[in-house]
């Protein structure tokens, strides 16, 4: 498999390559997203609403595999930037260990708890309670592959071998939106259809991960289990999964509180989260690419290249980040009737876009220095401050809908996003940069 030197070559340029790949992978999940929303809102508000209520719980699943992907991520970067093979399959190779347990336990929890958990959120609709139950248990063996899936997509990034991992996440994206119409319509699969679709390319994925890399992400049965090494990754990995976990434990709480406002406003959310994402299209490739960069260069101790690549990121997010404020103010409306038609989830969707536009620049700073912090392998800097400011939702969410009804659970959202930006770049000029 090919394996890029990001320690040399114009850092803008590297940057700008890794980033391309990623962004691209982005920009057909987002595609995805969209024609998946497309389908199911035509079959009404109570269909996007059991999607997103499951899919606060499949969030958790995300959250945990970040433990591994984030782990493996740095200490593969770091193994390649020192040039020691060994370790790069012993990472690899502790890192799928993780992934099995993650993926076996937790799709057991969803199947036996699942409907516990949708009973959790009261929201009083027998047929959104009954669907998303059904498309939360089907998440269990959709997880394990995806599981997976990500894990590989970061290694390979890691490698700087965006490409490949982009080429067959685009295989995915393109059988998801071609599997959806008939899963969901033509086999009369309805909400569950979605779910079938994703599963069928999720697993066809992970065999053209398995097949296309020459055997490097491969378990290793010539090495043995390092324990040493597993608790590496987990040590690495711990605090940003548990950030992760909170995080959606805390939009898990604010969904309750949002379903006292109807299926609508549940749908509205997803939805808006759903073209919010067009925003992390650019961010999300900036974040990865500046992760990967900087791992293999603080692995060659080139501290240098590390500060001009996140300053270079900082520029092309920022300038982005203002552009995506911009839509989001002017054409929330026609961006939403793309999903649906219902004047009242419009009304909600609205609202929400509308507010989150002011906290995009701050976003963009906070998910650019997260790339940062995790490629110095000090994932507990962002653990720290998304822990801290986004815990703040609640209260202040409460306190804010009373004089501005369920608006004052967007701004709750806006506010704390608005002080991880500001905390995350604070900490770099006072902290990171003076040691690097």
């Amino acid at each position: 498999m090919k394996k890029i030197d990001l320690t040399r070559g114009k850092v803008i340029s590297v940057i700008a390559a890794l980033s391309l790949p990623i962004m691209g992978s982005s920009l057909l999940q987002f595609t995805y997203n969209l024609i998946d929303m497309i389908w199911v809102g035509r079959l009404g508000s109570n269909a996007v609403a059991s999607i997103g209520s499951s899919s606060l719980y499949i969030n958790i699943g995300n959250a945990l595999n970040s433990l591994v992907v984030i782990g493996t991520g740095i200490k593969v970067a770091h193994a390649i930037g020192r040039k020691n093979e060994n370790e790069i399959k012993e990472y690899i190779n502790s890192g799928i260990v993780i992934n099995i347990i993650i993926g076996t336990v937790f799709g057991l929890i969803l199947i036996f708890l699942g409907k516990g958990f949708i009973e959790f959120l009261n929201l009083n609709n027998s047929e959104v309670e009954s669907n998303a139950y059904y498309y939360l248990a089907l998440n269990a063996p959709i997880l394990f592959f995806a599981f997976f899936n990500m894990m590989y997509t970061r290694i390979l990034g890691s490698f700087g071998n965006n490409k490949l991992a982009l080429k067959i996440n685009g295989v995915g994206v393109i059988l998801n939106i071609i599997l959806d119409p008939v899963c969901i319509y033509v086999l009369n699969f309805g909400v569950i259809g979605a779910g079938v679709s994703t599963l069928i390319a999720n697993v066809i994925m992970f065999i053209l991960f398995r097949i296309n890399t020459n055997g490097i992400l491969n378990y290793r049965y010539d090495l043995k289990v390092d324990f040493e090494k597993i608790k590496e990754i987990i040590r690495l990995g711990f605090p940003m999964a548990f950030q992760r976990i909170l995080f959606t434990i805390i939009n898990i709480i604010l969904a309750k509180i949002i379903a006292m406002f109807g299926s609508e406003a549940i749908a509205a959310q997803k939805i808006g989260v759903q073209i919010e994402s067009i925003a992390y299209m650019i961010i999300g490739g900036l974040n990865g690419a500046v992760a990967s960069f900087t791992g293999q260069n603080f692995g060659a101790g080139k501290s240098n290249r590390i500060k001009e690549g996140y300053r270079s990121a900082l520029v092309v997010g920022i300038s982005y980040a203002i552009v995506m404020a911009g839509v989001f103010l002017l054409l929330n409306r026609p961006l939403i009737r793309l999903f649906i038609s219902d004047e009242s989830t419009i009304l909600i969707a609205s609202a929400y876009l509308k507010a989150v536009a002011f906290s995009q620049v701050f976003s963009a700073i906070e998910m650019i220095s997260n790339g940062m912090f995790t490629g110095i392998g000090k994932p507990n800097i962002p653990a720290t401050i998304s822990i801290v400011f986004t815990s703040l939702r609640i209260p202040l969410a409460l306190v804010l809908i009373k004089p501005f009804g369920i608006s004052g659970i967007w701004i709750s959202i806006c506010i704390s996003s608005i002080l991880k930006g500001i905390c995350s770049y604070f900490i770099y000029e006072t902290k990171i940069r003076k040691i690097l």
